[in-house]
């Protein structure tokens, strides 16, 4: 339960959280970016079976590889990339978070 607590929780509620506090201007704009980050997840289709909870992520699928994180990252240096940046780098950290479950 506290796997999946704390993996939906940075997917859903986290992004939130940043989105309110961190661009109070366009906070609904912030909102809905950094929740649609969970879009990448389109890769897993790709994979068989296409759900595996007992898979790690990270490094499995294309769009959760480290080259990919790498881009993820270098999205953080320009302004107009930087939210698209910081919501792919969060979808990361919660299934990083989901990856330490599954090793223990």
């Amino acid at each position: 339960m506290l796997r999946f607590c704390l993996h939906y929780g940075i997917h859903f509620i986290v992004p939130i959280i940043i989105g309110y506090f961190f661009f109070k201007e366009q906070r609904i704009r912030a909102i809905i970016i950094l929740l649609a980050a969970i879009l990448i997840d389109i890769d897993h289709i790709i994979a068989t079976p296409i759900f595996d909870p007992n898979r790690c992520s990270i490094n499995y699928h294309p769009l959760h590889t480290y080259w990919a994180m790498g881009v993820y990252l270098g999205l953080l240096f320009f302004r107009k990339t930087r939210i698209f940046g910081i919501a792919l780098l969060l979808h990361m950290l919660a299934d990083f978070v989901d990856c330490l479950f599954i090793g223990s």
